[in-house]
């Protein structure tokens, strides 16, 4: 009887044991992911910033070049006003 009893109790502490470990596991495996979600989100806000970075700095050039060319026509535009 008493045998069956130490052997009952030892297969108890190895399921919990195991049960711990498996628990244990899962939450690494839960923090993995979390992280794993960040870091693709970190990811996806740098590449976003950059592009809008970019495009700023492509409408900044084009609205120079609009208002060189539109300073560049009004003083041709004088040009020939004075030559009239």
């Amino acid at each position: 009887m008493e045998r069956i009893a130490l052997a009952k109790a030892r297969e108890a502490r190895r399921v919990l044991r195991e049960q711990t470990k498996l628990e244990e596991q899962a939450r690494i495996e839960a923090e993995k992911r979390e992280q794993d979600a960040a870091a693709a989100a970190a990811a996806t806000a740098e590449s976003d910033a950059r592009a809008r970075a970019a495009d700023s700095r492509i409408a900044r050039v084009i609205d120079d070049e609009a208002t060189r060319k539109a300073e560049r026509d009004q003083r041709y535009a004088n040009r020939k006003a004075r030559q009239a």
